[in-house]
């Protein structure tokens, strides 16, 4: 949040606290754990539960169940914050509002239960993630390319256009 806060003017850093804010509270409250490592609803998606019952062992058994739920609690919300990143000072806090629960139940949830959950189609391919390479980096990159690009200010897209032609 303060990294954020100083690479921003000044009249955006209470909307870049607030972003970063956010991502941390709607990860709290709406990212489902369960859909990204439950039980099989679709090949490439997990069961919602939100009372969080039923569990297996977490990797194998290595770890205990609330380690890893911490642990890809904070994935998630770092995820979240290298968006954020791309588009600070360029979009308003309500449209992050709208974004964030989308994008956690329809991206996120998708890539981290088909690469790391074990029930996963890539993962059963033998995919193997270890540092978050595609669910954190690849995805939060080109979500965050992407909404930079169509959400920069048009005189700043013609240079772009022109120079680069892209």
């Amino acid at each position: 949040m303060i990294l954020y806060g100083g690479a921003v003017k000044k009249k955006w850093v209470v909307n870049s606290a607030f972003m970063v804010l956010y991502a941390f509270a709607m990860v709290l409250v709406c990212w489902g754990y369960r859909m990204s490592f439950g039980d099989e609803l679709v090949p490439v998606w997990g069961k919602d539960d939100i009372t969080l019952t039923h569990f297996e062992q977490a990797f194998l058994g290595m770890f205990p169940n609330a380690t890893i739920m911490f642990f890809q609690f904070v994935f998630a919300v770092i995820t979240l914050i290298l968006i954020a990143g791309a588009v600070l000072g360029r979009t308003s806090f309500y449209a992050w509002m709208l974004f964030v629960p989308l994008w956690l139940t329809f991206s996120y949830t998708f890539s981290a239960f088909t690469i790391w959950s074990t029930k996963g189609w890539l993962s059963k391919m033998g995919i193997i993630d270890f540092a978050g390479g595609y669910v954190i980096h690849l995805s939060s990159g080109v979500v965050g390319y992407t909404t930079a690009y169509w959400v920069f200010p048009s005189f700043y897209k013609l240079i772009v256009l022109y120079f680069f032609g892209m």
